[in-house]
């Protein structure tokens, strides 16, 4: 396997340097990596109904993607930390996304984001007005 991701919470920024290896680090596989079966199953999507992947090109895509999010997430945690936050919230990974040159991500995501909190704003509302506290965007249909 690839070297480990840096903990999105260390506060190391993502050229710290020193040995992230699984063996340096004692971190099992399972909590470095997002579950095979999710990225299994978004990579399915961009196939044809009788498409295979084989799995050392999960296994690529899983080591890669989880890089990225510990990548882009250091980025924003290292901001919040300057600004004595504790925090990280969209507006800052998307801040991150446009620091580490992913500039052409930042519109269709803060679109997303948006429509993400309107949604969550939109389901509180209408738990509260049953009586009760309800976080969830389920009820949104996009």
């Amino acid at each position: 396997m690839a070297e480990a991701p840096a903990s999105p919470g260390g506060g190391g920024s993502h050229d710290s340097g020193g040995d992230q290896s699984p063996r340096s680090s004692n971190v099992r596989e399972q909590d470095r990596f997002l579950p095979i079966a999710n990225i299994s199953r978004i990579m399915k999507k961009a196939l044809p109904a009788n498409g295979k992947i084989a799995k050392d090109a999960k296994e690529t895509v899983q080591e890669c993607v989880s890089e990225f999010i510990s990548f882009v997430t250091s980025e924003a945690s290292d901001k919040c930390l300057r600004e004595k936050r504790k925090t990280v919230n969209g507006d800052d990974l998307l801040w991150a996304m446009a620091t580490l040159g992913f500039e052409d991500y930042i519109d269709p995501l803060r679109v997303y984001l948006n429509r993400y909190r309107e949604c969550n704003i939109f389901t509180l509302l209408a738990g509260r007005q049953e009586g009760f506290r309800y976080k969830s965007n389920k009820t949104c249909n996009w």
